[in-house]
């Protein structure tokens, strides 16, 4: 959201000396203790990110749903802290006493530098605390004031659609001054929920999936298999760069994408099982492996981009029977309900530029169509294979690639 209209204000010109830093809504309807706790972790998250794009800041002082990030470099703290999971807003602003004097004089300030001629404006106030003035009476001194101040430029009022809106956040001694709101990402807290595996294929749409279940609060475990011994080509590269872009959400964790050998598995899996059962055949084998890499990583589910209805394999019955392997983890699909524009543009807001059409599809090993299966067809073609074997040889393949 942007309060702010017409900017004559370079975003990288050093006016600003705080960032006012909002809780996402969620966390304010949280019982107190659990408020408590994802508070401590969302403070944690924000000091990664400062340290880790080396943002200098003098303090960060935390009040009931906000945060006051006090910087030198307002603008650039607020951009990328908005990919911090757990934060509605941020504003770069102004800090002041809470004598109203000094908040119409940086009002008027801030307003000389981001109203041009012809612009409609607003103020808008609000208080915690006891003050000798009320909300409605900053808000006539300011709009006073501005016109006061800049009878030239021909300003007007407008409290419905102005072009710049004026805001002012007092807190008990202090006052805060800003044009403009960050939107933030929303969700809960990277780190308050468990960790869970994230199946990245290399597109744009397990990379979505894993998103989501960062929103909600997991750290991901992100795990690759690479076919490139049975397809002969490879996605490790794509799936890299989408891990890249994944870790720019999750500043302060794990960097590491866990590559496991899925060639010969798939090679075996057509030689010996039924044309219009290996797909199902390899998803479930990717399962068990899945299920063994979230147990050795402390993880406590699996996270697949599969998308409902895109194909025979995509279906609730396919994943009935590809889910029934996975006996300790839940399998999450985050994605069930999106169809691919609604990936598209997800996929952008969190900066893959990879078309979704990449993993839209049945898997390369799907060399029939699957009509309808059962669990006892797909079991009875897996007689055929030592899928010990194959899942132990698996585990013995992992790479740790480190970003």
């Amino acid at each position: 959201m942007r309060i702010g209209g017409c900017s004559r204000l370079s975003t990288s010109e050093p006016l600003f000396d705080t960032v006012i830093i909002r809780f996402g809504g969620e966390i304010g309807i949280k019982g107190a203790w659990t408020r408590k706790l994802y508070e401590r972790r969302l403070i944690e998250n924000v000091r990664a990110v400062l340290k880790h794009y080396a943002i200098p800041y003098n303090a960060l002082v935390r009040r009931f749903g906000r945060l006051y990030l006090k910087t030198p470099s307002a603008w650039d703290a607020a951009k990328k802290l908005s990919r911090v999971f757990g934060l509605s807003s941020l504003s770069p602003a102004l800090e002041t006493t809470s004598k109203m004097g000094e908040i119409v004089d940086k009002c008027v300030y801030l307003a000389g530098l981001r109203l041009k001629k012809g612009n409609s404006f607003a103020a808008k106030c609000r208080r915690v605390g006891k003050h000798p003035y009320t909300s409605q009476e900053v808000c006539r001194e300011v709009g006073r004031r501005i016109l006061e101040a800049y009878p030239l430029l021909g300003l007007r009022v407008d409290l419905t659609r102005p072009n710049v809106t004026l805001a002012v956040e007092v807190r008990e001694d202090r006052a805060f001054i800003y044009a403009d709101a960050i939107q933030g990402v929303g969700g809960l807290p990277l780190g308050v929920q468990p960790r869970v595996v994230c199946l990245l294929k290399g597109g744009a749409r397990s990379a979505a999936a894993c998103w989501l279940a960062m929103k909600r609060g997991c750290p991901p475990v992100l795990v690759h298999f690479d076919n490139d011994s049975f397809s002969g080509e490879t996605r490790l590269d794509t799936a890299l760069d989408a891990a890249r872009v994944l870790f720019e959400w999750a500043v302060g964790f794990p960097r590491e994408l866990h590559v496991i050998a899925n060639g010969l598995n798939i090679a075996e899996i057509v030689q010996k099982c039924p044309r219009e059962l290996t797909s199902l055949v390899c998803k479930r084998l990717m399962l068990r492996i899945a299920e063994r890499t979230a147990e050795s990583e402390g993880a406590e589910g699996i996270v697949t981009g599969d998308v409902l209805g895109e194909g025979s394999t995509h279906t609730i019955n396919a994943f009935k029977i590809q889910d029934t392997v996975s006996r300790i983890f839940p399998v999450h699909r985050p994605l069930l309900g999106f169809d691919t524009i609604e990936i598209e543009n997800l996929t952008q807001k969190i900066g893959i530029h990879k078309t979704v059409a990449q993993e839209v599809g049945e898997s390369a090993v799907a060399l029939k169509k699957l009509t309808l299966a059962s669990v006892e067809d797909v079991c009875l073609a897996e007689e055929k294979l030592n899928i010990n074997e194959l899942v132990k040889r698996s585990m013995e393949t992992i790479k740790t690639l480190s970003l």
